[in-house]
């Protein structure tokens, strides 16, 4: 072969277009998108269902009834709503008190503290709150004879819902403590601050400002919780929102009441989840 022929061959062979595969089957993207799809019309198709077969006549008669609704108001505003924030705020404000001292104790160097602090944390949040209360309006009077607890069903309230939500925040606490830098600590002792002042002039303020949003869960939670208020006996006037709206759905034989309680919690609740989910969203951009 002369060199003519082998230079013909080798631009055949570089110049003649390579053919691709044929794809085998579906990009991922198109998968993708088909089982999309496929979830959507599902959802779709349950949701039909649904609304075809519910008896909506009797739904409305039954859960949005708006002339048993109208014989709510405006008590279930200024009663049973006003009521449910004041144990609610109680609670939370005690819970706040007790868990910052809790978690002090938690991280403290003196052994007795901590073992007392971790038995605390763990009986607590192990504990039902349902038991909680019960042991509030039954054990403390039987324990402290002639004892009352100040401020009557309000106070008995306020205390249990304290006393189990400091367990949990003395943890959110200790955690925001120990996410402040070690050394703001070791800085501030370095300027001839003790140890009690540069916690509270420094670490403190700097750790409470990163367990806001855990802490608006928290009150969140508390403001559910403080359903539980009807097994302390509560009169005409301490009823909370779920007292309440039990109350009148069995006077009228109607779950309607339930439904508009169950709304006022809304308009406690989502206010405060939004603000949760701000506070983080502008903790991440300083972040960054």
């Amino acid at each position: 072969m002369d060199r003519a022929d082998a230079q013909d061959r080798r631009r055949f062979v570089t110049t003649e277009p390579v053919k691709s595969a044929a794809p085998a089957g579906m990009s991922r993207r198109r998968r993708r998108r088909l089982a999309l799809g496929v979830q959507y019309a599902l959802f779709a198709a349950v949701v039909l269902a649904i609304a075809l077969l519910a008896d909506w006549p009797q739904l409305r008669a039954n859960f949005a009834n708006l002339e048993v609704a109208r014989t709510l108001f405006p008590d279930i505003l200024t009663v049973g709503l006003v009521n449910t924030a004041l144990y609610t705020g109680l609670g939370f404000v005690l819970g706040l008190a007790a868990g910052l001292v809790i978690a002090l104790m938690r991280l403290s160097s003196v052994a007795p503290y901590r073992w007392f602090a971790t038995a605390y944390i763990e009986i607590f949040r192990g504990l039902p709150l349902l038991l909680i209360f019960i042991f509030v309006s039954v054990g403390v009077p039987l324990a402290f004879p002639g004892a009352n607890v100040p401020g009557g069903v309000a106070g008995q309230a306020g205390l249990a819902l304290g006393v189990a939500a400091a367990a949990y925040m003395a943890e959110t606490i200790r955690a925001g403590i120990e996410a402040v830098p070690r050394g703001q600590l070791e800085a501030a002792r370095s300027l001839g601050m003790s140890q009690a002042r540069a916690m509270r002039s420094i670490i403190i303020p700097q750790a409470f400002r990163i367990i806001i949003p855990p802490l608006t869960n928290q009150l969140v939670l508390l403001c559910k919780d403080s359903s539980l208020v009807l097994f302390l006996g509560v009169t005409l006037e301490q009823r909370e929102l779920t007292k309440f709206g039990r109350d009148l759905a069995g006077q009228e034989g109607n779950t309607t009441p339930i439904i508009v309680a169950g709304i006022c919690y809304l308009l406690l609740t989502i206010p405060l989840s939004l603000l949760a989910r701000r506070l983080e969203a502008r903790q991440r951009r300083e972040r960054r």
